[in-house]
Formats: C-alpha cells, sequence, structure tokens
C-alpha cells in the first residue's frame, strides 16, 4: 500500500486547489477602437465596450477554440453586459455558459454601457420632450430645444461595430467564426449581420427578435433620421414595463429586478445622476432584416418566444420562423416569461437549451421543429 505523507497530502491540495482555480469563471474588460459610421460621431473613433465570461482553463487555452466562442448582442435599451451578465446568483446566461466550456463574449454598441456614447447624449434636451418633462422641475425648469435633432444611431453603424468585434475575437482566439446570442433589437443586429456575413457566423439564438416581416430593405431617404438622438428608462419606467408582462404567480424575484437595476445604473454613470437615475439608450434608425433577407438566410437558429412578451408579440416572433430559409431551425414557446425572460424563473430553460444548441444544433434532440417548455 502508498504511504501518504504529509509532503503528498500538499501536493494533491495544491492540484485541487489549482483544478478549481482553472474552473473559476473570469471577468474581463476588452476595449476594440473603431472609427465610428455613426451619424451624430461619424468618423470619430469610438471604443466598443467588450465584456468576457470565461474559466481560466478556457482563457488559458490556445488552439481548438472552434465553436466554443459566444458573443452575446443587446437590444433597444439595456446594455449587454447587463442583460446577459446580471450580477445575481445563477442568472448570468454568460457565466452559465462559461461554466460549460465556453469563451463568452458581450458588446455594448456605440452609445450603450460602457461604450463610447456621443457627445450628444450628455444633453438633457436631445430626450424627446415627453421625456424631459419628466425632469421638471428637479432638472429643468420647462422643456428645451435640442442641440441636436436627429437618431444619434442606425442600424448600420451597429453592424459596423459589431463586425469590428467580431474580428477582433476571430484574431484573438484564433477561430473562422462565432456563435451568436441575442435578444430583441438584438435580433436585426445580430442575424442581420449574420446574413451579410455567413462566413463569419456559426450558430444563432434570438430571445423575443424584433423581427418585421414588411421593414423597409433601404434606409430611410433621410439619414440621420429627424427626431430625438436619444432615450431614457426610470426604475418606474423599468419596472412598470416588466410588471405588464406577467402572466403567472413568482415569474420573476423583486431582489433580481433590484440587481438589474443597480447594474444598469453602474453602466451609465451619468444618467445615474439625472433625477433619481436614469439608464440611457441612443435612439437608432432600424431598416433590412425582413422576409426577404431572412429567406436567404442559411445560418442554424434557435428562436425563443417568451409566452407573455408585451414588447415583441409572439405572431411576429412565429413569423420570423416560418419565413426563415435555414433547414436548422427551432421555435421555443417558453412558458411563464416575459420580454426579460433571462432574469426570470424559467432561466435555466433558456440557458440549458442554448448550450444544447451551441453544442450539439439540436434542442431535446431535434435539430428542427417547434417545442414547448416551462409551462
Amino acid at each position: 500500500m502508498r504511504k501518504i505523507t504529509t509532503a503528498t497530502c500538499l501536493l494533491f491540495l495544491c492540484i485541487s486547489q489549482l483544478a478549481l482555480a482553472q474552473k473559476e469563471v473570469l471577468s474581463l474588460d476588452h476595449y476594440v477602437a473603431n472609427v465610428s459610421k455613426a451619424p451624430s460621431m461619424q468618423g470619430q473613433v469610438a471604443q466598443i465596450y467588450v465584456r468576457e465570461r470565461t474559466q481560466a482553463s478556457t482563457a488559458l487555452r490556445s488552439d481548438n477554440l472552434d465553436g466554443r466562442v459566444v458573443l452575446f448582442i443587446h437590444g433597444a435599451g439595456t446594455p449587454a453586459e447587463v442583460a446577459f451578465d446580471v450580477p445575481a446568483e445563477g442568472f448570468s446566461w454568460m457565466a452559465y455558459l462559461a461554466k460549460a466550456g465556453y469563451d463568452t463574449f458581450s458588446m455594448d454598441t456605440t452609445g450603450y454601457g460602457r461604450s463610447t456614447r456621443p457627445a450628444v447624449m450628455n444633453d438633457i434636451c436631445n430626450l424627446p420632450e415627453s421625456q424631459q418633462a419628466t425632469f421638471i422641475p428637479a432638472l429643468l425648469d420647462e422643456t428645451c430645444e435640442p442641440s441636436y435633432q436627429f437618431a444619434a444611431t442606425t442600424i448600420a453603424s451597429d453592424w459596423d461595430d459589431i463586425d469590428a468585434v467580431v474580428d477582433y475575437l476571430r484574431d484573438i482566439r484564433g477561430v473562422e467564426k462565432v456563435h451568436m446570442v441575442a435578444w430583441s433589437l438584438g435580433g436585426p443586429r445580430a442575424a442581420g449581420y449574420a446574413a451579410q456575413h455567413p462566413e463569419k457566423v456559426d450558430r444563432i439564438v434570438l430571445l423575443a427578435p424584433a423581427y418585421g416581416r414588411n421593414r423597409s430593405a433601404n434606409p430611410p431617404e433621410s439619414i440621420p433620421a429627424p427626431g430625438a438622438a436619444f432615450t431614457k428608462q426610470s426604475r418606474t419606467d423599468f419596472s412598470n414595463n416588466w410588471d405588464r408582462q406577467v402572466g403567472c404567480t413568482n415569474q420573476y424575484e423583486p431582489a433580481v429586478s433590484d440587481a438589474v437595476w443597480q447594474a444598469m445604473l453602474d453602466s451609465d454613470p451619468v444618467g445615474a445622476t439625472w433625477g433619481t437615475g436614469v439608464r440611457r439608450a441612443p435612439r437608432t434608425t432600424v431598416w433590412g432584416w425582413n422576409k426577404d433577407v431572412v429567406a436567404k438566410t442559411l445560418t442554424p437558429m434557435l428562436i425563443v418566444s417568451p409566452i407573455h412578451d408585451a414588447q415583441v408579440p409572439p405572431s411576429s416572433v412565429r413569423n420570423l420562423y416560418e419565413d426563415l430559409g435555414a433547414e436548422e431551425k427551432i421555435l421555443l414557446d417558453l412558458g411563464c416569461s416575459s420580454h426579460n425572460a433571462m432574469w426570470e424563473t424559467n432561466h435555466e430553460i433558456l440557458f440549458n437549451s442554448t448550450l444544447q444548441w451551441l453544442e450539439q444544433g439540436t434542442v431535446d434532440g431535434i435539430s428542427s421543429g417547434e417545442l414547448r417548455k416551462g409551462y
């Protein structure tokens, strides 16, 4: 029988500690410089914020990461690090995949979160007049004339930001393609990008994608588009919007809502000082990613439609599924869930289905068809 010595025990302890350290999910920050195509800062250099969540052992790998790199892309208001990496135990979509061995990244397009914000977003007068009014009399005596009277960004400037980040990830991780996970307006952002660059995108997961079957294929005649440069969301706006989408008991936990909102303010130190604190987001002019584009898209796609979503109608999500040209496609009808499904009780169904899709190209053994879960 082998004699166990103190030195041997210490060696075993060190090995055990090393193994635990390698499984720890790290959080790392990256910034990708990109010459902006956003109308509000055309030609200026934007620093695009990218958050990475990965195990230490994955981060140290220099090869064989094909199929293991995932890029998360946010929607119309909430920045990506809040949407996909909320600091509430068990609710980080990014950390969930990182624990399964994926190298996960999220990005904020220009004007969101910790990415460069156009200077016009610092002028409260560039909000819609109705939103300015909520700051009377705390910050304003009366509504004011805007200094910039156009949407701050466009879907094309978003696609350009995404391309810069995708190329950055392909370079630092030595892969040809990345998976994409997107939410809400992230649908046109991610899948619209993939339609233009199928050679750079592997599988896609879309939660409540903002699909417009009959959306114009071309930009409007006037770019930048007239109107407010950006919008805001207060805690009351945030809570009311979520509560109107509650359709079952214990759909979400108040503590998670608190964590999301605090992360929102942390990502916007300027907005956090306006009144009791707001989250700011640029107004984006959107076109393309319509029926014609989607019909030609062959990228495998898992499409998730929350049953109680009051922001993106489940009927429009079904339209996307029906119009999609890819042979490998699944429509997941997710019960007891709202537009904010990743922060709710059934989030583990969403996360596990994502993992299955990225890992195997199937969910519960099927590669094409419809699933109903969480009811």
